[in-house]
Parts: C-alpha cells; structure tokens; sequence
C-alpha cells in the first residue's frame, strides 16, 4: 500500500474519479487543502464528499509555496508520502515544487509551470518550431492594440493562467478586443485565491475541428492512449458542448495529430510522471497545438476512454505519481464509440423544468446527470455553468455522438428556464 499526498482538487468529476483510482489500486491518501469548506460546499447533500475519505485531511496554506515546502517536509517525515499529486490546474506547479522538494516521483517543475501558463507554452513551443498558431503577449492596452492589428482579426483573446474556458473569447475588432481585455481585467484573483498575471494573450483564430490526444509519460517514453474529438459552442466564447472518444478521423488525421502533440510534450519537457491532455486544431494549413494540459482530461473524457478500451486514465495518473508502470492493457469492453454531451444553457434565470427520466432506459445511455428545478441559471461563457450531461455508447462503430445529440435534444424539448 502506498501513500499520496493530495494538494487540492478540483470538485467535478476528477474529485471522485481520483479517490476511486487511489482506493481501488490498494493505496490511501492524505488530503492537504486551505479551505476544507470549499468542498464540504459541493457535495451532494446528505453525503459526504470523496476527498474526506481521506486518512488525514489537513489544512495549510497551499498557495505559498514558500510557507508549504517546510510545512510538507515535516509531514513528510511524520506521516511518510510515496508520491505527491493534485487534479486541479492551479496546484500543479506547485505539487511538481513539492514533489521536487521531497525527492519524489513527478515532473520537472519547469516543464509543469511553462505548460500550466499559456503564454510561457507559446513561447516554448515557438522556440522548438512547433506548429501553432501567431501570438503575442502583452499587458498595455497600446501594445494590445497593436499587437492584434499585426495578427489580423479575427482574433483570439486569452488569459494565460484560466481554466475552463473562462474569459476565452473570441474578437472581430478593436471595440470587441478592448471589452473583452476589460472584463479580463475585472477578475484579478482565481476562484482559488490566486492572483492572477495581468498579461494577455492574443492568437490568430484557426479553422479546423479541434481534437485532445490523450497520453501517458512514463520513465521517458509517452504512450497515446488515443483521441477524443470536440464540439464547441457558445461563441464569441469556446465551450465545450461534447466530446466522442475515439474521434471520428482518417488515419492520416489521427497521426498527424498524435505526432503534434508528441512533439510539444517533448519540447515542454513532459515526458516523465504525467498523464496529459493535449488540445490540437486540425486546421487547413495542418495540425496546431492550442494547450498542453499536464493531467488526466476533464469533462468525463477519461470515462470515455475507459468506456471504450478499459484503460483507468485516472489511475495511470496515480501510478505515474508513484513512478510506477500504469496498466495501459486494453479490453474489449463491447464498445467502439463512447461520446458525452453538456446542456449548456444560454439564457439565465431560475431553472424550472429539466425532466430526463425516460432517457435513463433509453438505448446505449451510460449516464445521465442533470441539474435539479429550482437552480439559479446564468447564461454560459465558460465550461462551468453546464445544467447537466448524457452519455452513451454505440456497440458498433463511431455511432455514439449522434445517439447523445439526439437525446439532447429529447432533454432540451423539456428545458425551462423562467
């Protein structure tokens, strides 16, 4: 039995995927969190949340790495760690510090912190001449300004240390830019008390559906596990509507975009102790890369994965931790196709009506989670105001995300937002 530590999480899907993996492998973690209410606020009522299943649960100040370091050090000699991880976005520079600091398993903590800010990826990638897209990166209105001018409407506008889509948005012109460089600038601080960098990053708009490939960084070499394709919605934002795994591509795709993403895990260094998720745009010119995730995928993919060839993303991510081998055996799970689709609201409101109790039977569902009436509902602008999602396989072949677009539909039918 091994123990980890766990420095935050996220509260969706991964909160209760990571602990499950951890149990089910034989191992226990303990739980190291600055604000314990922050998950004792998101789980469902009358049961308690995975995480505090945890064999300690202890409060420190995680977003000073300088206080945690001595502090980790004197758990470390008490309680005794064989590996270190987080799935959130925002602590996994500082578990690869940690990780570092304790002389365990991990990446380097240069190449998480380049890949975990968006602009430092550019610049990285930029120099090894991997494929993306024109950039630049500034904080002044001015050189923004001029910046986008050189670039080219339209235009993407990013922070450079978000998640979730937060605050990506698309721009046609200068009037467009500027608002969306204020609304950036309206939110200096994380949801998890972090302050944020000022600077922005501009890229060209590319065309092209986008994919994730999905990888696993072991002792130097990475192994793709596959890649799941993507539907996005919501514009002038980039949500996330629904994903299908594996994508629907031809061969000369699907191996155009593992090579891209391969190559920028290499650039950034990331070849060793992460399982990532790796974003890449098919566009008319070639692959691009647009994020180098360096954990397991959000949004269910890795149920997807596991779904269709029985490989635990979540627990190959606890295995690597521990610099252990992960099991990346596939089965025959009796699926060929596993897709997910997210009701994603675009009115706001008071949520009166969501009724899928007939898609619970219904042929190929996996699952169906949906927001109870009485929600209060804001129009979506990122992946985290979702109302719910369903997911379904098809036995057959790539038949999955039609099936889960036509339940979408049966469930926006009886959608009421008042």
């Amino acid at each position: 039995m091994a123990h980890l530590l766990m420095v935050e999480s996220w509260v969706g899907s991964m909160s209760r995927l990571l602990p499950r993996a951890i149990r089910e492998s034989g191992h226990e973690f303990t739980f190291l969190t600055r604000d314990l209410h922050h998950y004792l606020r998101s789980a469902p009522e009358g049961t308690a949340h995975p995480l505090l299943g945890a064999r300690h649960v202890i409060t420190a100040d995680t977003n000073d790495i300088d206080a945690l370091l001595p502090e980790v050090e004197r758990l470390h000699a008490a309680l005794g760690f064989d590996g270190v991880l987080t799935s959130c976005d925002y602590y996994l520079p500082t578990v690869a510090r940690v990780a570092g600091h304790l002389g365990l398993p991990g990446p380097g903590p240069e190449a998480v912190e380049n890949a975990c800010r968006k602009d430092a990826t550019r610049r990285v990638l930029a120099d090894a001449g991997l494929p993306q897209p024109r950039f630049a990166v500034h904080e002044e209105w001015a050189d923004l300004a001029r910046a986008a001018g050189e670039i080219g409407y339209p235009l993407v506008v990013k922070p450079v240390d978000l998640c979730a889509g937060m605050y990506v948005r698309r721009v046609d012109d200068e009037a467009q830019l500027a608002a969306a460089v204020r609304d950036l600038g309206d939110f200096p601080v994380n949801a998890r008390g972090q302050r944020r960098a000022p600077v922005v990053l501009l890229e060209e708009l590319l065309d092209g559906p986008e994919v994730s490939v999905e990888t696993v960084s072991h002792a130097g070499a990475v192994q793709v596990v596959g890649v799941t394709d993507k539907s996005i919605g919501g514009a002038p934002a980039f949500i996330e509507t629904g994903h299908m795994f594996p994508a629907a591509l031809t061969p000369a795709d699907t191996e155009a975009a593992e090579h891209t993403a391969l190559g920028a895990l290499k650039a950034l260094g990331l070849t060793d102790g992460v399982v990532a998720h790796t974003e890449i745009k098919l566009t008319s010119a070639g692959p691009r890369v647009v994020e180098v995730n360096p954990r397991p995928a959000g949004n269910r993919i890795t149920e997807l994965v596991r779904h269709v060839t029985g490989i635990d993303l979540a627990a190959a991510f606890v295995e690597v931790a521990l610099g252990r081998t992960p099991d990346l055996r596939r089965t025959d799970t009796g699926l060929r196709s596993a897709a997910i689709g997210f009701l994603v609201p675009h009115t706001a409101g008071t949520l009166e009506a969501l009724d899928g109790r007939e898609l619970h039977d219904a042929t190929g569902v996996l699952e169906l989670q949906l927001a109870e009436p009485g929600k209060t509902v804001k129009a979506a602008g990122s992946n985290n105001e979702y109302l719910g999602h369903v997911m379904a396989g098809d036995a057959e072949g790539p038949g999955a995300r039609d099936r889960v677009e036509a339940l979408l539909a049966a469930l926006r039918a009886g959608l009421v937002i008042r």
